[in-house]
């Protein structure tokens, strides 16, 4: 097994189409298809599924995929390091981000990373904020977006933004009435609508309440869901009431679509963080987007979370 045959079985599996790989990779299709025959034989395994229709992966080519693609980025994460070029690949940044980042503070980070630097490919990965630490930890992301900060495994945070949690309820006369009233009177009253488990928003909400002396527990949960649209959508035809990022509910409360609430005297603040594992070697395009998200926002300070004790 060889890194060529590796190359031809992922640019397979990702154009459904031999000839298309054979296109990409500057090869003849007879060169390509004998590449997927060597790995077929030599780990006795059915990858690619032929049909009419195309190609699919079969469930041991799946397998092979996710090992496959981290092996040819860890082949381009070498040769960036060392300058030996990319082979006509080019590097790939890979980069995890949670929710709030990923939707409203990305588009405009990336934009001005790629005006900067055009040559860098990227790859963005968008899941909650313990998805994006684990994706770090595993090594499968470069760098890192969160809404918060998890004690897990020693990564290093950049808290580059401040963002603004808000109590989200429908735009009634009820809620009207609540204006200039102090939320904790009638907040504990209502259903509430969740982010899923493992949301920087979820664990920024349980911690903001707290500082208000209301427990979670004291709330009537209408349901948990991932998606902020549904959630906001939700919201508007009564179903109860959120807790999301001022961002997320922006243009929904200028609209008049929505009512917004700050949490408590104090507001909700919580920091957005670039994550990284500074103990393991990094990308030259990873240390430039850091580079860039400092410069945007003006950051001096690196939060490193403490190891725990073993």
């Amino acid at each position: 097994m060889n890194l060529k045959q590796l190359e031809a079985f992922v640019k397979v599996a990702e154009m459904k189409s031999f000839s298309s790989a054979a296109k990409l990779l500057y090869l003849t299709q007879p060169t390509v298809s004998a590449h997927i025959a060597s790995l077929e034989k030599e780990l006795n395994a059915c990858l690619l599924v032929r049909s009419t229709k195309g190609v699919a992966l079969s469930e041991a080519g799946k397998e092979l995929y996710a090992y496959a693609e981290q092996m040819l980025e860890l082949e381009q994460k070498i040769r960036a390091r060392f300058g030996l070029g990319a082979g006509g690949r080019g590097s790939v940044l890979r980069i995890a981000a949670s929710t709030v980042p990923s939707q409203y503070l990305l588009p405009d980070i990336l934009s001005s990373f790629r005006e900067k630097y055009p040559g860098e490919q990227l790859k963005v990965f968008e899941t909650d904020s313990a998805g994006v630490v684990d994706m770090i930890l595993t090594h499968k992301a470069d760098v890192g977006f969160t809404g918060t900060v998890l004690e897990k495994g020693g990564c290093t945070y950049l808290p580059f933004y401040q963002d603004e949690l808000v109590i989200i309820t429908p735009a009634t006369e009820r809620f009207l009435s609540r204006q200039g009233a102090d939320v904790a009177a009638w907040i504990r009253e209502e259903p509430l609508i969740l982010r899923e488990e493992g949301s920087g928003t979820r664990k920024e909400t349980a911690r903001l309440l707290s500082r208000m002396g209301i427990d979670m527990a004291e709330f009537c949960i209408a349901a948990v869901m991932e998606n902020q649209e549904t959630i906001k959508r939700s919201v508007r035809s009564g179903m109860g009431i959120s807790i999301l990022s001022g961002l997320a509910a922006e243009d929904d409360v200028r609209a008049g679509k929505l009512l917004e609430f700050p949490l408590g005297a104090e507001g909700g603040s919580r920091s957005v963080n670039l994550v990284f594992d500074a103990a393991y070697p990094v990308l030259p395009a990873a240390d430039k987007l850091i580079r860039k998200v400092k410069e945007i926002y003006k950051v001096k300070e690196i939060y490193k979370e403490k190891r725990p004790v073993r």
